[in-house]
């Protein structure tokens, strides 16, 4: 049986009748999901799709023009590139690009839209893990470029899009992050000046830096003045460190609001909803869970299956947050619903335990965003506030 076929472009011949019928009928203007809107997405324009790799000092840039091959444009300096986007603006495209987040951060996302392309912050993730197993700036580019006209074609799994804070957020967090730098740049000093003493038999309770330990220290008579000197430099530095923390962690708490749930603190409240860019971003329950990483992952197939351990996507500041508000929560409420099975002590093992403390967290954190979103109340949450 014969039947006309007809080839459009690279793609494979098909019958004509379809052929024809999917382009009588595709609709001119199509409503897509774009980041955290939905954008009317005009066919009869001119539409540019770039997809950008960054590094310090120049981008690499791959390109789609309307529904032709990627291809890659090369390296660029920022300035370059600016000027070859406006150039393109100016030639009548309406342009969307992508770049990964990084340690580029949101500079450059700003700066796109103030020219008015449609930029979009996407989650990393492995590339050149195929046969060839060939990975450059130039296969990075193109491959964002693809990753970006699937999304636009109405395939969300294309890639995962990173919610981008506001200035005034973004400012917040930095100060958290660098508060959390000092802490460890503390506790960096404090483990060698440990060292040293370790390294020579000298036994200290405490940390050794305090009074009256270093008092202690001073007076053993296995303290050589080598090891003197360098203790008293490395506790200069943990002493002028733990100062600026304290000064920091006090500016922390001021952000946040001075009624939250006993065992909360202001200064997990405030780490946890800068670091999370925000309560209002979330629009349900499962996406505050999943921005958490302590959903478990799941092996399945056949109709058999089980749970493994939590998948660990999202931030780890907001992990750790979490489960020590959790242990708090022991102490300070006793009666919310999901820690009860820990406070009656029906589980014994440790494992089951930190099970019981991670399905905790992951509630705490939905609770805690319905209560910053004003959609309930801490009555109803069964929490007691301060």
């Amino acid at each position: 049986m014969n039947n006309k076929t007809e080839t459009i472009g690279t793609i494979d011949p098909i019958q004509a009748p379809v052929a024809l019928r999917s382009r009588l009928d595709q609709p001119s203007v199509i409503k897509v999901k774009y980041g955290q809107e939905v954008i009317e997405l005009d066919l009869r324009e001119k539409i540019l799709k770039l997809g950008l790799d960054l590094h310090y000092r120049q981008v690499t840039v791959g390109m789609q023009e309307d529904g032709s091959l990627v291809r890659a444009v090369g390296k660029m300096g920022y300035r370059e590139f600016f000027k070859w986007g406006k150039k393109k603006l100016a030639e009548g495209w309406r342009i969307y690009s992508c770049y990964e987040a990084g340690a580029s951060g949101y500079w450059l996302h700003r700066e796109l839209i103030k020219l008015g392309i449609k930029n979009l912050v996407v989650v990393p993730k492995a590339m050149g893990q195929g046969g060839k197993k060939q990975k450059t700036d130039r296969r990075d580019s193109c491959q964002l470029t693809d990753d970006l006209d699937r999304y636009l074609r109405g395939n969300p799994k294309a890639f995962s899009v990173v919610g981008v804070p506001s200035e005034e957020q973004e400012e917040k967090r930095a100060l958290i992050r660098y508060h959390l730098q000092i802490m460890e740049d503390r506790g960096r000093c404090e483990a060698r000046g440990k060292g040293l003493l370790c390294a020579q038999g000298i036994e200290v309770r405490g940390s050794w830096w305090q009074e009256p330990a270093w008092h202690q220290v001073k007076q053993d008579p296995s303290l050589k003045e080598w090891m003197r000197e360098q203790l008293e430099g490395w506790r200069d530095k943990v002493l002028s460190l733990d100062q600026e923390q304290r000064a920091l962690r006090k500016r922390i708490e001021a952000l946040a609001p001075s009624c939250l749930p006993k065992g909360v603190g202001r200064y997990s409240w405030a780490v946890l909803e800068y670091e999370m860019k925000g309560w209002a971003r979330f629009g349900n329950r499962g996406n505050v869970s999943s921005y958490t990483g302590l959903c478990p992952g799941v092996h399945q197939s056949d109709g058999r299956g089980k749970e493994g351990s939590i998948n660990r996507c999202g931030n780890r500041v907001v992990r750790w947050i979490l489960i020590e508000m959790v242990w708090r929560l022991l102490r300070w409420q006793r009666h919310y619903p999901p820690i009860r099975k820990l406070v009656e002590g029906i589980v014994r093992s440790k494992r089951a335990k930190k099970r019981l403390v991670v399905m905790a967290a992951r509630r705490l954190a939905i609770d805690l965003w319905r209560l910053a979103t004003g959609q309930t109340t801490a009555e109803k949450l069964g929490l007691v506030m301060q």
